[in-house]
């Protein structure tokens, strides 16, 4: 422990060095920003800024890479909380909570609780990093395609078993969102399927458009639909920060968000993503009343932010400690510091122990730099909410349109933007759960994938999953969850068949 004390120290001697500082705090606000502008996630940040890192020092353009990671991780919720829209995929669950807040004229203290929760889950995340990234490591590379066909249905499992509402709407849009996320070039066969000769959904179908389309394309017609648009919000500068009674309910989502976001992390996959759906999953079942969630409650922003900015930090454990990339994000990471002629892995601490200890110290600036610079900004954020919603609401329309577009350039992500609109409209007034259908189209080519890998290595028997200890008991834990989940359904089937006499018409 006072090796790794020592070790720290130096990091922070290189992380505070002036220059190094600039490029943290111009990395945060670059991320911030993409983060904000729909479709621009942190992939889209990194990869455009990757070229002007080629003539930086090691240690400057990892530090610079890391904070558009964590600036992005952080800006989705912005969007989320204000506009209902999810500035990228992790964000979604956000909106949920975080829009409710807003029309409750509780919009800044949903953003501050955003920003303590990123900063808090975020600098947990780099202690574990720091202490557990060799031991946590080793145990994610014993995860192979069972393991990972596992865990994507335990996912879906706990989606069954915390949903708040209906579990047959749950696990319909949920089985809508693998329905869609089928559509494009089978990766194992190499044949397009249901893209009805449209070549630009040889790729599939983007989380992006449909996200946006569900959740800020429907909020718009549904609030353009209304014989009483809602009133323009002129907040004081009191209502801006969060209760005692707010931050006395969001302690416990922090604290379980980010020991569960750093845990999902390390595995390979779109671990921000699950990470979020799980967390306000969680929350919902803990929480004393669990009927205001959906209605602007606070646990409902704490959790899922705290798990996606956990998860972040958690996804450089495999990447620092064995070179292993864990998403596209740390792939790309991972070729930024490989033109610099290093090798993430093993021998990297022993190797480059500067390196290694001061992007773990940039890491701690990076989210005191995300702290200072978006707690301030939450004032001039929620001032957005002054304009009048007939001057805002083609704004944002075109906000979406623009941000969708500049994923691919393709008009058909566009036309997938609208149409995803209409379907969300007609959805939520049928009072169905839309977040479901994100979950499950972010699921479906990964849950294939590595389903019909596990069958490849097993000969097409499914027996591979009750052989391998890891899959076996992440099935069963997955069974109990559904299980439990249906209980409701067995008891409320007993209790009509005892009012209409059937039992004892049995007996």
């Amino acid at each position: 422990m006072g090796e790794t004390l020592q070790s720290l120290m130096v990091g922070f001697s290189i992380a505070l060095q002036p220059q190094i500082l600039v490029y943290a705090f111009a990395g945060c606000i670059i991320g911030t920003l993409v983060g904000m502008m729909p479709g621009l996630g942190p992939l889209a940040g990194i990869s455009i800024l990757l070229p002007a890192t080629f003539g930086l020092n090691p240690i400057i353009a990892i530090v610079l890479l890391a904070g558009v990671y964590y600036g992005a991780m952080y800006g989705g919720s912005t969007t989320s909380i204000l506009m209902r829209i999810p500035g990228e995929a992790a964000s979604v669950m956000t909106c949920v909570d975080g829009y409710e807040m807003t029309k409750n004229g509780r919009a800044g203290p949903a953003l501050a609780i955003a920003a303590i929760g990123s900063f808090i889950a975020g600098t947990l995340g780099v202690v574990g990093l720091m202490l557990l990234a060799p031991t946590l490591a080793e145990f994610a590379l014993r995860f192979g395609p069972p393991e990972y066909t596992a865990l994507l249905l335990i996912g879906l499992f706990i989606l069954a078993y915390m949903s708040g509402g209906s579990m047959l709407k749950t696990l319909a849009m949920a089985g809508f969102g693998l329905m869609i996320g089928m559509i494009g070039i089978d990766v194992m066969s190499g044949y397009t399927r249901f893209s009805f000769g449209i070549v630009e959904l040889g790729d599939g179908i983007g989380i992006v458009p449909v996200a946006v389309g569900l959740f800020g394309v429907s909020e718009i017609l549904l609030s353009a639909g209304q014989a009483n648009p809602p009133k323009v919000q002129r907040p004081k500068l009191r209502d801006l920060m969060p209760s005692r009674e707010e931050f006395r309910l969001s302690v416990g989502p922090i604290a379980r968000g980010s020991l569960l976001g750093f845990l999902i992390g390390i595995i390979p996959g779109s671990a921000h993503i699950i990470s979020s759906f799980v967390s306000y999953g969680i929350e919902r079942r803990m929480a004393r009343e669990p009927e205001r969630f959906g209605k602007g409650a606070i646990e409902g922003v704490a959790g899922p932010e705290s798990a996606n900015n956990a998860a972040a930090s958690g996804a450089f454990v495999p990447m620092l400690a064995l070179g292993i990339p864990t998403s596209p994000v740390t792939a790309v990471m991972i070729a930024a510091v490989m033109v610099h002629g290093i090798s993430p892995g093993p021998m990297l601490i022993q190797e480059q122990p500067e390196l290694f200890w001061g992007f773990v110290a940039s890491m701690y600036v990076g989210n005191v730099v995300l702290l200072i610079l978006n707690l301030p900004m939450v004032g001039l954020f929620v001032n957005l909410l002054r304009i009048p919603y007939a001057y805002l609401y083609p704004c944002i329309l075109a906000f979406c349109i623009l941000g969708t577009y500049s994923v691919a350039n393709s008009l058909i992500d566009v036309w997938i933007l609208l149409i995803m609109g209409g379907v969300g409209y007609v959805l939520r007034k049928f009072g169905y759960d839309l977040a479901p259908v994100a979950l499950g189209l972010v699921l479906a080519p990964m849950l294939e994938l590595s389903l019909r890998q596990s069958l490849a290595m097993s000969a097409g028997d499914y027996g591979i999953f009750l052989e391998r200890p890891i899959a076996t008991t992440m099935l069963v834990l997955g069974l109990i969850l559904f299980l439990f989940a249906l209980r409701p359904l067995i008891f409320r089937g007993r209790d009509w068949r005892e009012s209409v006499g059937l039992d004892d018409q049995k007996s």
